[in-house]
């Protein structure tokens, strides 16, 4: 695996594997890799000829200084991870070489009601700040194929969006969600977790699951709130739990029994806050 810190040599790159015909595949992440960073990979290295996953902390998508500072990183464990999963480079800029005017006064996209919705409405500027970095990042390696954990369902659908505002041709590949044995959704913001809390969070798998079990044409409106006070119970303070289409995600207060959706859930454990969905079938 080759290690590349400078935008420059990343550009010479991609230029030569581009001339001789390879398709590349690209995994953004921002470090302190797990399984689903490992599956994602090696999903790329499947579809892709040549395989790019940059590490990069972004600084501009914490609304919360404090989520920024605290932001777990294990460089050597993560160059293991990438060189064991056969990633052909791994791109590590400097925040200079991401921003070199700095992080003020960014350009801002349009992306319509995703900008005002669930993880928006409670981390204002997320995703811009996500499509400010992103932008970049895709400019710069232009890939052919960009691999995104569907765990983050609403980024996907922004990062989607941004694509096509900047006018590449790139195909996102959303990836399955990775789990533990007990459910919970691999993410880096589980290392935060004391060792009581671990054992809570698979509550909310189980809740999105009871959801999936227990829907039924018709209002959805109790059926998100039994699930908010379950949660509640085990402990958590809940942001949101909600319905929306699984294409376009508009949310929904009705079912029809037919239309596709997912179910979304962002709650606090402590401090620590957690993400997951489940799509929900006919």
């Amino acid at each position: 695996m080759i290690i590349i810190k400078r935008p420059s040599d990343l550009r010479s790159f991609i230029r030569s594997e581009k001339s001789k015909g390879q398709v590349i595949g690209f995994a953004p992440t921002m470090g302190a890799l797990h399984e689903g960073h490992v599956q994602l990979i090696k999903t790329a290295v499947e579809r892709a000829t040549v395989t790019i996953c940059s590490i990069f902390v972004n600084p501009t998508q914490f609304n919360d200084p404090e989520d920024f500072k605290k932001y777990p990183q294990h460089p050597e464990k993560d160059i293991y991870l990438l060189d064991k999963a056969s990633a052909d480079v791994l791109f590590i800029p400097s925040v200079n070489d991401i921003y070199p005017s700095g992080t003020e006064k960014l350009e801002r996209f349009e992306l319509g009601y995703l900008d005002s919705i669930l993880e928006a409405r409670f981390r204002p500027g997320h995703f811009q700040g996500v499509c400010q970095v992103m932008s970049r990042l895709l400019r710069l390696v232009n890939p052919d194929l960009l691999f995104m954990g569907s765990k983050d369902y609403q980024q996907c659908m922004v990062i989607k969006k941004l694509i096509a505002e900047i006018g590449l041709s790139t195909e996102l590949v959303a990836c399955p969600t990775v789990r533990e044995p007990d459910g919970l959704a691999m993410s880096s913001r589980n290392l935060r977790l004391s060792p009581e809390e671990r054992k809570i969070a698979p509550e909310i798998y189980k809740t999105l699951q009871h959801v999936r079990e227990e829907i039924r044409p018709g209002s959805l409106g109790a059926l998100a709130l039994k699930a908010k006070q379950r949660l509640e119970q085990k402990g958590f303070r809940v942001d949101y739990i909600a319905f929306a289409d699984r294409d376009n995600l508009q949310l929904a207060e009705e079912w029809d029994g037919r239309q596709p959706l997912v179910v979304l859930v962002a709650a606090f454990l402590n401090k620590v806050r957690l993400i997951d969905n489940l799509t929900i079938d006919e």
